[in-house]
């Protein structure tokens, strides 16, 4: 009775270590797909903050432009208004200059054809900007998604040596939580607690 009831404990144990097993390689899947996510949430930030810096570069430089302009056709009217007795020829030529310089000023402040006027670029940059602190926020879920699918992963390891179960109940509870901030920073679903954010 007794070795049969021994063969029956082993048969469990064998039973329960192929069960342990299959967990940690689940958990081990779920801990890759977190890192792959960490890793390209930080790319994108990194991507979105060059093409920001890159976007609001621009717009500095048009933006530079356009009020070179501006002084330009300011002076030219100042000229025209402080000198009224100048030849007809030479303010011909001013005023040709000075509607010159507006029109490129409004060229440079939109210029939905090209996409590049200043306010179409103000819009780029913002929307670059969103883009890059969406992919911020992912990377404290991704980090804590991380250690706590690896830490499951150890406490199943040492349950499975130790034959032990409550180390593998916490291990299943940090391996929810370890999914489930693998799950929040893909979809950014849910908001981190404010000791953790």
């Amino acid at each position: 009775m007794a070795l049969e009831e021994l063969a029956a404990d082993r048969e469990n144990m064998k039973s329960r270590d192929k069960l342990i097993g299959i967990y940690v390689g689940i958990l081990a899947v779920i801990l890759a797909i977190c890192s792959l996510g960490g890793s390209n949430a930080q790319q994108d930030a990194l991507q979105q903050n060059i093409a920001a810096s890159n976007d609001w570069s621009f717009f500095q430089a048009k933006n530079a432009r356009r009020q070179s302009l501006r002084l330009h056709a300011e002076n030219f009217e100042t000229m025209l208004l402080a000198q009224p007795s100048m030849p007809d020829d030479v303010k011909k030529s001013i005023q040709e200059k000075i509607a010159a310089y507006k029109a490129q000023d409004k060229q440079l402040t939109s210029d939905p054809k090209s996409g590049e006027g200043l306010d179409e670029l103000f819009a780029k940059g913002k929307a670059l900007e969103a883009s890059r602190d969406q992919a911020l926020a992912k990377n404290p879920y991704f980090d804590y998604g991380q250690a706590l699918l690896q830490i499951a992963i150890v406490l199943a390891s040492v349950a499975l040596i130790s034959g032990g179960n409550m180390l593998l109940y916490v291990s299943f509870v940090l391996g929810g939580l370890g999914t489930l901030s693998t799950f929040g920073g893909f979809t950014l679903a849910f908001p981190l607690p404010g000791f953790l954010s």
